[in-house]
């Protein structure tokens, strides 16, 4: 993938998010990362107090269970729309021309829910990987492979 000099580059899963610049040019990208910011997010099984509630069912052979909430997957997906906001204020603000999103496709399709219209006209590439655990050099490698 070609990635411009001065694109911005964004990192993400629903926990962590690596806001880097390219300072190198589009055929060797030097990643300089800007941002960094991970969150706690303890499994579903240690976010719940009680187990999931019971109720009549009429419609079928007697009892059923209230569908349970996922809070982790719930806090996967306010920290995807919080990486998307933020992506919106610097469009708005004008710190990039051109985005590229790298991100798990849950998460992909959670950050696409929310973002502005501003940040899809910058938006050069999106790449449907998880790549927040891997060294900055390996992220570089997999970009230019793309």
């Amino acid at each position: 993938m070609h990635i411009p000099n001065k694109a911005f580059v964004v990192v993400a899963d629903g926990e962590k998010m690596l806001f880097f610049r390219n300072e190198g040019d589009g055929e060797y990208p030097r990643l300089a990362v800007e941002r960094k910011r991970e969150q706690d997010n303890p499994a579903d099984r240690n976010q719940k107090t009680d187990a999931p509630g019971r109720a009549f069912d009429s419609s079928s052979s007697g009892r059923s269970a209230y569908e349970e909430t996922d809070f982790h997957q719930l806090e996967e997906d306010r920290f995807a729309a919080e990486t998307a906001d933020l992506l919106k204020q610097r469009a708005l603000r004008n710190d990039y021309d051109r985005l590229i999103v790298v991100a798990p496709p849950r998460t992909l399709g959670e950050l696409r829910k929310h973002y502005h219209k501003e940040v899809e006209k910058r938006l050069a590439g999106e790449i449907a990987k998880d790549l927040t655990g891997h060294p900055v050099e390996e992220i570089e490698r997999i970009l230019m492979a793309q």
